[in-house]
């Protein structure tokens, strides 16, 4: 298997750089922002498509979503060891096709006929490179550094999974060695306090309640000195609700803190949009997207990925050691063109 890197200034020049330096049977496996604004784009081929006269593969660079890219890529790789000797040809650009795939996923119109115009401009015969290409346009990746961070915030709708997604940031803060305190400012919540106790002592990581702003303010300030992470859960609620928003506005503006919305992808698609766009209002500064395990249809993803607020991670398990994935524009579109996925 060749793995190669490439840097391009968007993705349709990246695309047309890979099929120029590895073929047309390179599989693209990811692809991201990078620092500079461009594109980074991953690609593949299987050693029985290199020519003998190939150069030895580039070592790839890493990133923060190196783990969510080597688990897609062992996948990729065994696929492909285990695919007949020929590959099924891939899905020409149908204008009407895309939309009918969006559709099935309940992408909101306004958003299927916008990408559907950008991918057909991006002429490209791969519909699901073209459609990729489509949501980069809008999408904006914002991964956590877990190794950097203070303190995070979570804020979102009851059931949204928040208390799971705090457990999943705490483990993998501590595969980074950070020592870590869970807090419950919901104590009133039902079972809220005991899940967060249960998963702290699974972590080996702290556990504290904050019944008010200056509570919390107190912690975070004292666990920000010792270096400590602190990864807050809050009380479930509609952030697109005036005095709903109001009572947590005093969280949001305490120092040192993130915030982050949490939003289920179990969740109808333009009630997701309008979530995510709520959240921002309310200072959430990047968004988790939970639920894609549960989710048959990927319009809610693709509605809250294409917000203004930066996608920052997805779940699609309810177990904690399956931790955080940091999805790309490529990664969603193929999600949206799987028809094994959605249903009519």
């Amino acid at each position: 298997m060749q793995l190669r890197t490439f840097l391009a200034r968007d993705m349709k020049e990246a695309l047309s750089n890979v099929r120029a330096d590895m073929g047309p049977n390179a599989v693209i496996i990811a692809s991201e922002k990078s620092k500079s604004g461009g594109v980074m784009v991953r690609a593949a081929l299987d050693e029985a498509d290199i020519e003998p006269e190939a150069a030895p593969p580039e070592p790839v660079e890493t990133s923060s979503v190196a783990d969510f890219e080597t688990h897609y890529r062992d996948g990729l790789m065994r696929r492909l060891r285990n695919a007949p000797s020929e590959a099924p040809a891939r899905a020409r650009f149908d204008r009407t096709e895309l939309m009918a795939a969006l559709h099935r996923h309940r992408t909101p119109d306004s958003l299927a006929h916008a990408l559907a115009e950008d991918a057909n401009k991006a002429q490209l015969t791969d519909m699901t490179l073209a459609l990729a290409c489509a949501i980069d346009k809008r999408m904006r990746p914002g991964p956590i550094d877990l190794t950097t961070a203070s303190a995070l915030l979570l804020v979102g709708p009851n059931g949204a999974g928040k208390t799971a997604v705090a457990a999943k940031l705490a483990a993998h803060a501590r595969l980074n060695d950070r020592r870590i305190t869970l807090v419950a400012a919901d104590s009133a919540g039902a079972g809220a306090v005991a899940r967060l106790e249960t998963f702290a002592k699974h972590l080996d990581a702290g556990m504290a309640i904050a019944e008010t702003a200056p509570d919390l303010q107190k912690l975070v300030i004292d666990c920000v000195s010792k270096k400590t992470l602190v990864v807050i859960d809050t009380a479930g609620f509609d952030p697109r609700d005036g005095k709903a928003r109001s009572a947590f506005a005093a969280l949001s503006q305490i120092a040192h803190v993130e915030t982050l919305g949490v939003v289920s992808a179990l969740n109808d698609a333009e009630e997701a949009a309008e979530i995510g766009a709520a959240l921002k209002t309310l200072g959430a500064r990047r968004l988790i997207v939970t639920g894609l395990d549960l989710a048959r249809r990927a319009g809610a993803l693709l509605a809250a990925a294409t917000q203004d607020l930066p996608l920052a991670h997805v779940t699609r398990s309810p177990f904690v050691a399956s931790g955080l994935e940091s999805p790309t524009s490529l990664s969603i579109a193929r999600l949206l063109l799987d028809e094994n996925r959605s249903t009519q």
